[in-house]
């Protein structure tokens, strides 16, 4: 699995010289898409709807095309499930992303927990929990529901 990582960064669309800023904006990639899955997974069922919605928003809001989009989300896949807990994925987050980008993220997660239509209570549970290792205040995390249920209710 680490040589997929690491073929995953080798062949990224990214100019071939890396800087040290590229590769921790690959790992901070990698760190929220597997933060997108632990909320995919959270209702224990990963659903056609909560798939479109994830590979639509990494395409969008990471500027990558499908395939792209798809092998980030596999190997974030991979991380998700070997990790313990979610610290190592929050805490790059916490580090180097502003409060706007933190926001951007937890509307993304909020998005993507009510795109099958429902929100579990273990998502809600998951949501509230990933936005306190943000350091994220409850606030934010309110605002960023609001505009994610009424995204959901409008079929974005």
């Amino acid at each position: 699995m680490l040589e997929a990582i690491k073929s995953f960064f080798r062949s990224s669309t990214n100019p071939p010289a890396k800087t040290e800023s590229t590769a921790s904006r690959k790992d901070i990639r990698l760190a929220a898409c597997a933060l997108l899955m632990e909320i995919a997974h959270a209702d224990d069922e990963f659903t056609d709807a909560e798939r479109k919605h994830l590979e639509a928003a990494v395409q969008r809001q990471f500027g990558v095309d499908a395939p792209e989009a798809q092998k980030l989300l596999v190997l974030a896949e991979q991380e998700r499930a070997q990790a313990v807990d979610l610290w190592q994925f929050t805490n790059l987050i916490a580090e180097n992303y502003s409060i706007g980008q933190k926001m951007v993220l937890a509307e993304i997660m909020w998005g993507l927990a009510y795109s099958d239509g429902k929100l579990a209570g273990r998502e809600d549970y998951l949501m509230r929990k990933i936005c306190n290792l943000l350091r994220l205040e409850a606030g934010y995390l309110a605002e960023a529901r609001k505009r994610a249920e009424g995204g959901a209710e409008t079929g974005r």
